[in-house]
């Protein structure tokens, strides 16, 4: 593991004829930063970066991204590897310990979670209470929190067996959750989780075996699930990552920083953007698949309308995650010979992002979220459940954080400062005096 080191330059700033240096960190793969933590202390200023678009909030040896070169790395195995070597739990296995696990280990580490994978009963009475229209990310996101009243010996984030367990927990049984939930708004009965299957097999015979005939797993749903829960597992400094930080910086369970997560990354900006998309093409489709109409109005500077998939905050070249998900993609839909107007209008919408200049230019390619709503709809998952998908994908990730974080010596409360912009100084006025 490679930490974040000091460089010998500094940066200098000038501040009321005063000069202050500012050290300047370099990381393994030559991402360097200004170091401000001293910056309040020293002159009575503090950055004001809204979004924090460039600002470093912890250094991390997690993920490395490049935006510019389409580049994504899991602890320095670069995603294309992964995705095409690994399975998903050996994925969990590097994110969270930091390597790749040795036969033994991954035994030992896919044991512990089968072990894990049945809720309490008690929890199973939850679903009665939610609405059948109820939103699968609020019963995903409400159900974890509620796992902390549930398993309080493992509560613990300072105790390594206690955090042990937690992460075995949760790995376990996030897939069972949200399984029931779909079950719930289905009107079915919930299925039991199999602990001879495989963690994707599991997962989808959860979703959608009934109990009156047998369900056959599809092995090409099974390697294309497996893939798109490898691509998502973690992306950095995302919103939802921090989020997980931030509120497991106040020492905060980590079933409670998960659930945080999980509602960060409900937002249409951030996990919801699949669902946005799918969305979108369906509208296209209600006007007529007139995919023209809607490219021009991209097009339009004057128009509000906007393109979902395309283009990413992060990558200004092609985003290494669509290449792969394109792939399996293109190879499911050939096989399953679907004849869906949502495919069609897709497809339409990727030749113009691919060819038309206006997108070319731009670098308006089809992200990852085209094209795993995509796949979600071709294995049959509903629109709804998108983003449910996309948070057992990024469950490591944010457990990896969340334990690098308490695991640094340097851990502080997330605490960000602001500028006031409000009313000074007021006279209080009476009520009786006010008009």
């Amino acid at each position: 593991m490679s930490d974040t080191l000091t460089n010998d330059s500094t940066a200098k700033i000038i501040l009321d004829s005063t000069e202050i240096e500012l050290p300047v960190i370099e990381g393994s793969e030559n991402e360097k930063g200004i170091d401000v933590s001293r910056l309040r202390s020293q002159t009575g200023y503090i950055t004001v970066d809204e979004g924090f678009v460039n600002t470093g909030s912890t250094s991390s040896a997690i993920t490395y991204l490049d935006g510019e070169k389409g580049i994504l790395r899991y602890r320095g195995y670069p995603i294309e590897d992964l995705a095409q070597r690994c399975d998903f739990v050996e994925v969990c296995y590097l994110l969270i310990h930091g390597e790749l696990p040795t036969e033994q280990e991954l035994d030992g580490f896919r044991a512990s979670i089968r072990r894990h994978t049945m809720l309490h009963e008690d929890m199973r009475d939850f679903y009665k209470g939610f609405p059948r229209d109820a939103h699968p990310m609020a019963i995903l996101s409400s159900v974890v929190g509620a796992l902390s009243t549930f398993y309080q010996d493992s509560l613990n984030p300072s105790d390594p067996e206690q955090v042990e367990i937690s992460i075995h927990r949760l790995l376990a049984k996030l897939p069972t959750i949200a399984a029931y939930s779909y079950k719930k708004s289905s009107g079915q009965p919930l299925v039991y989780p199999d602990n001879d299957l495989k963690y994707c097999e599991n997962f989808l015979r959860m979703m959608f075996a009934v109990p009156s005939e047998p369900y056959h797993i599809d092995p090409d749903f099974v390697t294309a699930l497996n893939m798109l829960l490898i691509v998502h597992a973690d992306h950095e400094q995302n919103c939802s990552t921090s989020t997980v930080r931030m509120v497991g910086s106040a020492n905060a369970n980590l079933f409670a920083s998960i659930s945080a997560g999980i509602c960060a990354l409900w937002g249409p900006l951030h996990g919801g953007a699949n669902e946005a998309c799918v969305n979108m093409l369906n509208k296209i489709i209600a006007d007529d698949g007139n995919v023209e109409k809607y490219v021009a109005m991209a097009k339009d500077k004057t128009n509000n309308f906007r393109l979902m998939g395309f283009g990413h905050r992060v990558y200004k070249n092609f985003d290494p995650r669509a290449t792969i998900i394109k792939g399996m993609c293109d190879r499911l839909l050939e096989k399953m010979q679907i004849d869906d107007p949502l495919f069609d209008v897709a497809k339409r919408l990727e030749e113009v992002a691919l060819n038309d200049d206006y997108f070319v230019s731009r670098k308006l390619y089809p992200n990852v979220d085209f094209y795993s709503g995509v796949i979600y709809r071709a294995i049959g998952i509903p629109v709804q459940m998108f983003t449910v998908l996309f948070a057992i994908g990024r469950l490591p990730g944010w457990i990896a954080h969340w334990a690098e974080m308490h695991q640094s010596p340097s851990k502080k409360i997330c605490r960000p400062r602001q500028i006031y912009t409000g009313e000074c100084v007021r006279e209080f006025v009476p009520l009786e005096n006010r008009s």
